[in-house]
Order: C-alpha cells, then sequence, then structure tokens
C-alpha cells in the first residue's frame, strides 16, 4: 500500500495554485521488456547470479524433479531464455512489472523444446532520491517467480534488490553503485531444498553526451547449496561475480537497447549475455 502512493503525482495537490504550469504527460510508459539470455552452467551448480529470475526457477525445478535420475548430480548445461515482462513506468520512481519467461536448455543430449518455464510479477521502486543533494537514491525491487507447470517439485523464487546511486553530477551522468540482491526459493517437496543466494556487490557507470551509458558490477556471490533426499545437487559456494552493462538511452533516460555480459565463478566460471529490446507501447 506504501507503494502504491508513491504512484500520486506530487503536483496533483498544486495543480490549482498556477493553471500557467504545463501539465505533465498523464499516461505512463508502457513496453514489453523482451530479454534474450544465453547462459553457459556448469556441472553441479544452479543458473544463478543477478537477477537470474527464469534461469533459476528452470533449473531449480530441473533440480527437484529429475534428481534421483541424475546420479551424478546436476550435469553441464547451456540455456536460452526469454523473459517477457509487461512492464508500466507508473512514475520516475516506481515502475511494476509482470509476465512469462521461457526456455530451451542442453544437458548433453540436445535441446529441449522451448516452453513456457515460469511467470514473474515485481515492483521496482526508489525509497529515496538524490536530486543534488548528500545521501544517494535508493532504491528497492522485489520479484516472485513461479515455475511452471504447478505440480510436484515447483519452485517459487523471491528476489529482493536493495541499491544505492551517489551520483557525481547535477545530471546524474556518472556514479557510483553498491547494494545487494538476496534471493530465497521454496520447493513443493519435502525431500528436496535450495538455500539462499546472496550477492554483494560495488560499481559505478558514466553515460555520454550520445546517450549510451555504460554499467559495472563487481561482487560476491555466496550460495548455500541445494539438496534432494539428503544427497547434495549443487555445492555451497562463495566466488566473485562481475556484470558489465552497455545501454543506449534516450533523452528521457528511457532504454531503447541493451546488452549484458556476466562471469560468475560457481567455482568455476558460468558464462551469461542478455540481450535488451524494449518494444514501447507509449514512450513519454
Amino acid at each position: 500500500m506504501g507503494l502504491l502512493c508513491l504512484t500520486v503525482p506530487t503536483g496533483a495537490a498544486c495543480a490549482t495554485e498556477d493553471e500557467h504550469i504545463p501539465a505533465k504527460p498523464g499516461v505512463p510508459n508502457i513496453y514489453l521488456d523482451l530479454r534474450t539470455t544465453y547462459a553457459t552452467i556448469p556441472a553441479g551448480t544452479l543458473g544463478l547470479g543477478f537477477g537470474n529470475t527464469s534461469l533459476s526457477a528452470a533449473f531449480e525445478a530441473l533440480a527437484a524433479q529429475r534428481g534421483a535420475t541424475l546420479p551424478n548430480g546436476l550435469p553441464a548445461a547451456k540455456s536460452i531464455a526469454v523473459d517477457l515482462p509487461l512492464t508500466v513506468d507508473v512514475n520516475d520512481r516506481v515502475s511494476l512489472y509482470g509476465g512469462v519467461s521461457g526456455s530451451s536448455a542442453d544437458i548433453g543430449g540436445g535441446w529441449s523444446s522451448f516452453d513456457i518455464t515460469s511467470w514473474n510479477i515485481g515492483v521496482q521502486a526508489d525509497l529515496y532520491q538524490q536530486n543534488g543533494g548528500k545521501i544517494p537514491t535508493i532504491t528497492l525491487q522485489s520479484t516472485l517467480t513461479q515455475s511452471v507447470p504447478n505440480e510436484q517439485g515447483m519452485t517459487n523464487s523471491f528476489n529482493h534488490v536493495l541499491e544505492f546511486d551517489y551520483a557525481l553530477d547535477e545530471d546524474e551522468t556518472r556514479g557510483w553503485l553498491a547494494g545487494v540482491q538476496y534471493t530465497h526459493t521454496d520447493i513443493a517437496s519435502q525431500l528436496a531444498r535450495i538455500k539462499p543466494n546472496t550477492i554483494v556487490y560495488a560499481g559505478g557507470y558514466y553515460q555520454w553526451p550520445s546517450d549510451w551509458k555504460f554499467i559495472g558490477r563487481l561482487g560476491v556471490q555466496s550460495f548455500g547449496g541445494a539438496q534432494l533426499a539428503g544427497r547434495t545437487l549443487a555445492a555451497p559456494f562463495t566466488q566473485p561475480i562481475l556484470r558489465l552493462d552497455l545501454d543506449r538511452m534516450d533523452d528521457s533516460d528511457n532504454r531503447l537497447f541493451g546488452i549484458t555480459a556476466q562471469i560468475a565463478w560457481m567455482p568455476k566460471p558460468s558464462y551469461q549475455v542478455t540481450v535488451r529490446t524494449p518494444l514501447y507501447a507509449v514512450r513519454n
């Protein structure tokens, strides 16, 4: 309910004070935030990393449902995932999103058919905005992801990201980042368990006058492991993780195109590339 209060335009109460002030656009940004991801996943682990809700859901379900038929644990895998969240930027502080994700995986016997593997809903909100002050912008993002179909072994993942953004100039074209991501997963099985995954990171960003924006994040990922019927499917680890983003923005800081590269050691390296191509129905 508190987040919904943020959606009320701050100028609404002052509209009668000065009717000569131009009205802001009343329609929020509405777009399909299409994301296509290719990832390699080492043997004995899950699809972990920054915001990997669709990959995690697919491989967590695989671990719970097929663990008994994989005596050597989870094999090395390749995966292609497509996320289709419908996103509404309610204002410059709050975004709501929800949609489905599909994926196809190759665990050594060829690529599986491409199927819908999860759905998700979430919210991203600026709890505080710097606006030229000394306190950094504080952003909270929370996402619920559920694997499909809804049957024995299905998973519910709760992903929370708290990030601090300290801008070094008034236009917020360069600055420093720091944050933490926490992921908790529940499995619909009394025999299986996946422990939480936590990432602590720091980084920075720079946006050129041409509206290309680079963001780098370097952190440490700590995973508690996964078990099935007392047998270890994925061993716990604490290893570094690196994420690099390059985005093309417009003059209003709407993303037009983006590409993300990630390397996560689990403890062997896992490589991931994501292409973002937002499809706008309304863009202010």
